[in-house]
């Protein structure tokens, strides 16, 4: 056996550890291990085979690798790497496309990709096993089982074909050593899954009710959304006019435009609602915090990543990993919460939003004007620039208190449970509206409208701007900017000699634009991967 193969096997065979969230259908605790001999037996066996893939998903994040998320931020022209004044530059790494950054650093993704392949595993197993047993007068229940299955070896697929460009491409829960596929041939996998999904997940409307209960599980709605994002990423960076034929523009704008009409879903009244940080005020009298946060399944949250505060050093996974990153470095100023100080923002970010708009205020923390900086030691601080993001950053209570004291261990990097919202219903619009809806003026105006702001003539300019401010440190930026081609990529995101403080002192950033296009905009293949395919396994340009 080679080694890859013991390598996929070790991570796809881990036992089912599900894991619980507050109000959630993944409240569940596993009696077996779903490769027991005694497993795929019964519908009830399949339904939880399913919470495991959810967990799956969820730990290519719990897991502790270079999470999607944070790569994402890294990469775009929002963000700078950040971190501590004396940490090594695996950060800058990502920042600048250049290893030399950080050179020793060539496994910076090798536990995300495990985590993935771990995940993939996870449903290629259930879609081996669906039909050893009958469904006879329960088809709709097997559909949409194999339709939820699908949809998150998608999401799974999608994040590693973005990042990666060329990977390998398993369909079956099999340990071989295979060598990437080209990218036309995932994406064909990730359009058909998709469209299985949106055409087999028979669930109702979005409402409060049914959220309560099943908030982060995949919808046909979400399905119809993500294919959306797939399209445009896909068709834009490879210049394709459909999806490999699987699906082409008026098949995923019909599923866009049902998505608005018959989802449910609808702007939250507020933006700065949808964030727990900017919606959260402290109350210093009696040490509280005050919110007018819009919860967990709320209206506009078409998809979540779920996450939770049971994370322990004994094997139980559930916390958000990469929550920790985005915090104050190494102090409190409540509500604002402890944290290793990575992708401090951009100014020209902060600077980006219209004078009136309403996100900017929910998006980012100006460290002055917000008297944050008068509890930052900026000794600690590499990349300081004035603005961190508030979307997503833990919280802290008025006496310093880290939120997640007292819950499950306890621990500040693996207890944090704020979610990651993957799809909004804004976004859903505002795709819509790019693709060409009948509706995309009113699509357009609705989301400038939530934000404040007037009418605008919608342009395909005119919505990049848009999706700029409205979904800024979202994880979306990068790619949106990398889907218009690898020059307006690497225009946007160089840097000239840009001014910051690191121990407190003056730094420089200088990011090139030759080192952005030699890479494509596609990221290092963990040097471990490579080693263990036997060179199978080939190395993608610019690194």
């Amino acid at each position: 056996m080679n080694k890859i193969k013991l390598n996929i096997l070790t991570f796809g065979m881990l036992s089912l550890g599900l894991f619980s969230c507050s109000e959630s259908f993944l409240d569940v605790e596993p009696e077996t291990s779903i490769f027991d001999s005694n497993f795929y037996k019964t519908e009830a066996d399949f339904e939880m085979a399913l919470v495991g893939c959810y967990d799956g998903y969820q730990r290519t994040t719990s897991d502790g690798g270079t999470a999607f998320y944070v790569a994402s931020e890294l990469l775009s022209d929002e963000c700078f790497g950040g971190a501590g004044a004396g940490d090594d530059r695996n950060n800058q790494l990502l920042d600048r496309f250049d290893l030399s950054q950080a050179p020793s650093y060539n496994d910076i993704f090798n536990e995300t990709w495990k985590s993935y392949y771990a995940g993939i595993f996870r449903c290629n197993k259930l879609l081996a096993k669906l039909d050893d047993i009958s469904w006879e007068g329960k088809e709709d229940t097997r559909n949409r089982i194999e339709g939820e299955t699908r949809y998150l070896r998608a999401l799974l697929y999608f994040d590693l074909a973005r990042l990666f460009n060329k990977v390998p491409l398993l369909l079956e829960p099999t340990t071989d050593n295979v060598p990437q596929s080209e990218p036309a041939a995932i994406y064909k996998i990730i359009a058909e899954d998709l469209k299985f999904a949106a055409e087999n997940i028979n669930q109702p409307a979005y409402s409060p009710s049914w959220a309560t209960a099943n908030d982060g599980r995949a919808t046909q709605w979400a399905a119809k959304a993500v294919l959306g994002r797939v399209f445009l990423f896909y068709t834009g960076y490879y210049g394709t006019a459909d999806l490999e034929g699987v699906v082409d523009k008026a098949y995923v704008l019909a599923g866009l435009d049902n998505v608005i009409a018959e989802g449910g879903f609808s702007l939250v009244s507020e933006y700065k609602n949808l964030w727990e940080a900017a919606s959260t005020t402290p109350v210093s009298e009696d040490n509280t915090l005050a919110s007018t946060w819009a919860g967990r399944g709320n209206s506009e949250a078409v998809f979540t990543q779920k996450f939770n505060y049971t994370s322990d050093y004994n094997g139980n996974v559930d916390g958000n990993r990469w929550l920790v990153m985005m915090g104050l470095r190494e102090t409190t100023s409540s509500p604002y919460g402890y944290g290793w100080g990575l992708c401090t923002v951009n100014p020209k970010t902060a600077q980006s939003f219209d004078t009136d708009d309403q996100r900017k205020t929910a998006s980012v923390i100006d460290m002055v004007s917000e008297g944050v900086i008068e509890d930052v030691d900026l000794s600690k601080w590499r990349e300081y620039t004035g603005y961190c993001n508030k979307k997503y950053i833990p919280l802290a209570l008025p006496d310093g208190t880290n939120i997640v004291d007292g819950l499950g261990e306890g621990d500040n990097q693996i207890s944090q449970f704020q979610d990651f919202i993957v799809m909004r219903y804004s976004d859903v619009l505002l795709m819509a509206a790019e693709l060409g809806s009948a509706k995309a003026q009113t699509y357009f105006d609705e989301v400038r409208g939530r934000a404040g702001l007037g009418t605008k003539t919608v342009t395909k300019e005119a919505i990049m701007a848009e999706r700029r401010v409205e979904f800024a440190f979202e994880g979306i930026r990068y790619w949106d900017l990398l889907r218009q081609g690898i020059d307006v990529a690497a225009a946007a995101i160089a840097e000239s000699n840009t001014e910051v403080l690191s121990a407190n002192v003056s730094d420089f950033i200088t990011i090139t634009e030759a080192n952005i296009k030699k890479t494509n905009g596609f990221m290092q293949i963990p040097n471990t991967q490579i080693t263990l395919s036997n060179g199978v396994l080939k190395q993608n340009a610019g690194w």
